[in-house]
C-alpha cells in the first residue's frame, strides 16, 4: 500500500516508520537534512496495531513523499507478546540496577528489525535511496539486542555486500541511526525543536480499546520518564491520571 503525498525531492531516504515516538522524530531528521522520506510502515499481527493509523497520519502531515504499508504475519512464528497470545509485563523495574535490566523482555519481537531493514534495503535499492533511517536506541530502551550498535553495523556491512549499488561499488547504503546514543529526554527536545507533534505519536504495547496508553509497559514507562525528564507533559491520552503522572 502506497501513499504519494509530496513532490520530488533532491535525495531520496527510507524511513521505518512505526508511529511511535522516536520513528517520529527520526523522520523530522530525515526532513530536516533536505530528504525526500519515503517511510515504511509494518502492519505484522502487533497488538498494538493502532500504531499503524498514527503512522499514517504522520506521513502525511509531515509530507512523505510515499508511505508504504507491508503487510506480514509474525504471528504464525509467536514467541512475543506482541504478536502471541503472551501478557504484556508491566510496572517493570527499568532501572540499570535492577535484577532483570539485562534480560530481554518478552516483547523482544524475534529478528523484527532484520526483517524491516531487510524491505527498508530493496526499497532503497528500487528508489536509488543510500540513506536508511530506523530510531533505534541503545541508551533508553527496553533491552532488544537488535537495537545495539554492533547489530546495525554488521547489517550496514551485509546490505552492502548484498545489493548492486554496494557490488558494483556506485551507491554506499548508510544506516542511519541518530537516536541511538541520546536519552529518551534528549530526543523528546530534539524533536520539539524540529516541530514534532507527540500528540499524533503512540508507543504503548497494551492500549485501552479507545486507544489509550496503559502506562505501565515498558515503552511507557521509558516514554513518560522521557518527558518528565525534558520537563515537557506528554500529550497523549493515559488510561487513567495515575499512570500519566508516574
Amino acid at each position: 500500500m502506497s501513499q504519494k503525498t509530496s513532490p520530488a525531492a533532491t535525495s531520496n531516504a527510507v524511513v521505518l516508520l512505526s508511529g511511535g515516538l522516536d520513528s517520529t522524530t527520526v523522520l523530522a531528521i530525515a526532513k530536516s537534512e533536505g530528504f525526500a522520506v519515503h517511510a515504511l510502515t509494518f502492519r505484522y499481527g502487533q497488538r498494538h496495531s493502532i500504531e499503524i493509523d498514527a503512522a499514517r497520519r504522520i506521513a502525511e502531515r509531515e509530507g512523505a513523499r510515499e508511505h508504504h504499508i507491508v503487510d506480514i504475519d509474525l504471528t504464525v512464528f509467536g514467541g512475543s507478546a506482541l504478536t502471541a497470545d503472551i501478557p504484556v509485563p508491566k510496572d517493570r523495574d527499568l532501572t540499570p540496577s535492577a535484577a532483570d535490566a539485562d534480560e530481554i523482555p518478552i516483547t523482544y519481537v524475534p529478528a523484527r528489525n532484520t526483517i524491516f531493514l531487510s524491505y527498508a534495503v530493496a526499497l532503497a535499492e528500487v528508489n536509488g535511496a543510500s540513506n536508511i533511517f530506523i530510531g533505534v536506541n541503545a541508551l533508553d530502551y527496553s533491552g532488544y539486542p537488535d537495537c545495539r550498535p554492533e547489530y546495525i553495523r554488521a547489517f550496514e556491512k551485509m546490505a552492502n555486500l548484498a545489493t548492486r549499488a554496494g557490488v558494483e561499488g556506485t551507491t554506499r547504503l548508510l544506516i542511519r541511526t541518530p537516536l541511538i546514543s541520546l536519552s529518551k529526554a534528549a530526543i523528546i527536545t530534539l524533536g520539539i525543536s524540529l516541530g514534532v507533534d507527540y500528540s499524533q505519536t503512540t508507543s504503548c504495547y497494551d492500549p485501552a480499546p479507545g486507544g489509550e496508553a496503559c502506562g505501565r509497559c515498558d515503552a511507557c514507562q521509558l516514554r513518560l520518564k522521557g518527558f518528565r525528564e525534558a520537563g515537557v507533559e506528554d500529550p497523549i491520552p493515559y488510561a487513567t491520571a495515575k499512570a500519566a503522572s508516574r
